[in-house]
């Protein structure tokens, strides 16, 4: 048995690398989407796959959750996630939300504005270029946590 759950652990880790903790540790996430979006459902289901614990929830008041969680007009997204105390907005990819959890800066959340052709949840593209913003707790401009760059082939 033992040696199941150590082969179980090594194919986590090689998945997800740097993640496998919170693969194990099932983090609740609640993700606030359009129902009829399926880009938002594509990276609910990445989330899904990555270990979260993904509790989606459909809404025909976005609006009102960004508002509610004071998710700066200029870096909104497709769909808003709440993951412990932060909020995810739009496509962020798995590796921002894994070192977010790790790392655990003073931030409110983490924002890919706009829907980035070839993000999580957007399809599959190689040359896909794009930032993720944190949006800091209390003053302060958001700033660029992570680039995201195109893959070397």
């Amino acid at each position: 048995m033992h040696r199941r759950s150590f082969i179980a652990m090594a194919v986590s880790a090689l998945a997800f690398p740097g993640g496998a903790a919170f693969a194990a540790t099932s983090a609740k996430m609640t993700v606030y989407k359009d129902p009829t979006c399926g880009c938002c459902h594509e990276w609910s289901r990445a989330m899904s796959a990555a270990g979260f614990s993904v509790d989606a929830r459909d809404t025909d008041d976005l609006a009102a959750v960004k508002a509610r969680l004071d998710v700066p007009a200029d870096l909104e997204g497709c769909h808003t996630a709440v993951v412990e105390e932060y909020y995810l907005e739009g496509h962020v990819p798995l590796e921002a939300v894994q070192r977010l959890l790790r790392e655990r800066p003073p931030v409110r959340g983490l924002a890919v504005p706009g829907m980035p052709p070839g993000s999580l949840g957007m399809g599959d593209d190689p040359q896909v270029a794009y930032d993720v913003h944190a949006i800091p707790s209390g003053t302060g401009a958001p700033y660029v946590f992570m680039e995201v760059r195109p893959r070397k082939g």
